[in-house]
């Protein structure tokens, strides 16, 4: 019998964005962002840190409790900088699981379907989607913003675009979120760690420059990417309005 998979949570967070300066640390029902993130994937997953640039964001966590690696400043992505924070960790970890700080309501049951994902030892990289539903509309479907994925039969990625994905010929457009299960990405990852290492001195691909979606480069370069299906929806905070949109989601949840 195969012992248990070690898994760790690296948390990315920048200080400096461009939509909303200082995001994880803005409060979000008395607490920092960033605490409601690493507190809920602690619920999950005992091995938890923040890799940040940020010396604020580092107090912030020590501060609640938690665990801050410090990184550099020039990573190009939150790949990136959790490879950093993974080498000075100081233990190994069979997968690491890369959680935004922005998705403070990230749920129990996702974790654990991303993790579920490693069951299967020819999984490399396990992400999450979201199946698109008649209510969301054609307009949610078409939002380039929203990346779509289409499976094959083991739920692995076979493409992920922010055009829709696949086009229903001979079906009217309206009528496509009710002859067709489409699945919405959710952007959150997890690397077997050495593919983590991998992946990290990839140069950029051609899919990846024409999408600007990093996960291609990873599928044209031959990883298998498992997924995990979710039915939760969460609210992930990019700007001030999102914020405030997370305020009032908080609060129903507590009624």
């Amino acid at each position: 019998m195969s012992k248990p998979l070690k898994f760790i949570v690296l948390i990315p967070a920048r200080y400096a964005s461009t939509r909303f300066p200082a995001k994880p640390l803005a409060l979000l029902g008395g607490k920092p962002v960033i605490q409601r993130v690493y507190e809920q994937v602690a619920k999950v997953v005992s091995s938890v840190a923040v890799a940040t640039d940020d010396e604020r964001i580092a107090n912030a966590v020590e501060s609640f409790g938690g665990r801050a690696i410090m990184t550099s400043p020039d990573h190009q992505s939150g790949t990136d900088r959790c490879w950093e924070a993974y080498q000075k960790v100081g233990e190994e970890f069979d997968v690491v699981i890369n959680v935004q700080g922005d998705e403070p309501f990230i749920a129990e049951s996702q974790l654990r379907a991303i993790m579920e994902c490693f069951e299967d030892e020819n999984t490399d990289i396990a992400t999450l989607v979201k199946p698109f539903s008649e209510a969301d509309g054609i307009e949610a479907l078409e939002n380039p913003n929203s990346p779509k994925v289409v499976l094959d039969k083991q739920s692995r990625a076979i493409y992920f675009s922010r055009s829709v994905i696949p086009y229903l010929r001979g079906v009217e457009r309206e009528d496509w979120l009710k002859t067709h299960t489409f699945y919405k990405h959710i952007g959150m990852y997890a690397f077997r760690s050495e593919v983590l290492r991998e992946i990290t001195s990839l140069p950029q691909s051609p899919l990846e420059l024409s999408e600007k979606l990093e996960q291609l480069r990873w599928l044209e370069n031959g990883y298998k990417i498992g997924v995990g299906i979710s039915d939760v929806e969460t609210v992930g905070i990019d700007t001030p309005e999102d914020l405030e949109r997370a305020e009032e989601f908080l609060k129903a949840q507590s009624l």
